[in-house]
């Protein structure tokens, strides 16, 4: 099964036909189970206000949300360990190391580079940018 964690910033690339995005929808179409934090929620609805945009989830691929169920202060430690990203990055990838202890079995989906080099570093899949 082929399984992806995917970052807030590819949703915005599809949701705003950003340059790359059919390619990014193909890639993602390609995945068995598309996973993210429920932070998703807040973070696209704020760019859909910012936008004034009506937020209209047909608009975006269906992802299972991922709640952790305790604190994740190791994952968050592992991520800062491995490199410096803002505090909702940090989080994304604190969950996806919730979800994947073991990040070479899971596919990390994002655009923003910081995260990706984090990503890479603590060997979580990168897709082909």
């Amino acid at each position: 099964m082929k399984v992806a964690y995917v970052d807030t910033s590819c949703l915005v690339a599809i949701a705003f036909a950003e340059r790359g995005a059919s390619t990014l929808s193909r890639r993602m179409a390609q995945f068995d189970q598309l996973l993210a934090a429920n932070l998703l929620d807040a973070e696209i609805r704020s760019v859909f206000a910012r936008e004034q945009v009506v937020a209209d989830a047909r608009m975006l691929p269906a992802l299972s949300r991922i709640i952790p169920d305790r604190l994740l202060d190791d994952e968050i430690d592992r991520v800062l360990a491995a490199g410096h990203v803002r505090g909702a990055g940090c989080w994304h990838l604190a969950v996806a190391l919730y979800l994947a202890p073991a990040p070479g079995t899971i596919t990390f989906l994002t655009l923003d580079g910081r995260q990706r080099t984090v990503a890479r570093k603590l060997g979580f899949r990168l897709a082909p940018e």
